[in-house]
């Protein structure tokens, strides 16, 4: 597929899982502009995917038309299940799943995890996270760097926040 040249347009989605000193493991969910690759809504919680993924789209969705938005993530069963997708099909959004056995289609959401594991988790000692509340506010603390701190190459090495901006000021 092309790459998105507008702002919110496409927006790609991911899960991910942190270890907790406990033993148990939180769960990210995190919804990103393609063109922009600005981190657009997030959450860290300790409950089963699904409910994180369509928590995570239900506050999205309250905060951002998605009307003719096509939304990419992998075929993982938390994307694919009903609710997720009647919400999307009620906010009159599209929904995009890689194909099977291609494990690049949903390439920029598995980047913005490697990033934030090497960037985050790398530095700090293993079991990384403490407790859920200290991974809250390390992934938020993360994703208001990376929003409004961090360059990308691919958007001319500005900061995903800016250039949402700049992509929403050229639209109107």
């Amino acid at each position: 597929q092309p790459r998105p040249t507008q702002a919110n347009r496409v927006w790609v989605s991911d899960i991910t899982c942190l270890p907790l000193a406990s033993g148990a493991w939180a769960y990210r969910c995190a919804f990103q502009g393609a063109c922009t690759k600005q981190v657009v809504d997030w959450q860290v919680r300790a409950d089963v995917p699904k409910n994180l993924i369509t928590s995570t789209l239900q506050g999205l969705l309250a905060q951002r038309p998605a009307q003719g938005i096509i939304v990419r993530s992998d075929r993982g069963g938390q994307y694919v299940g009903n609710v997720y997708r009647v919400l999307l099909r009620d906010a009159k959004a599209q929904i995009s799943h890689r194909r099977r056995g291609k494990c690049d289609g949903n390439a920029q959401a598995e980047s913005r995890w490697s990033r934030l594991k090497t960037e985050v988790l790398e530095a700090r000692d293993w079991p990384v996270f403490s407790d859920l509340a200290d991974a809250q506010v390390s992934v938020a603390a993360y994703f208001d760097y990376y929003n409004h701190d961090r360059r990308h190459s691919s958007i001319g090495y500005q900061k995903p926040y800016q250039f949402h901006q700049q992509q929403l000021n050229n639209i109107t």
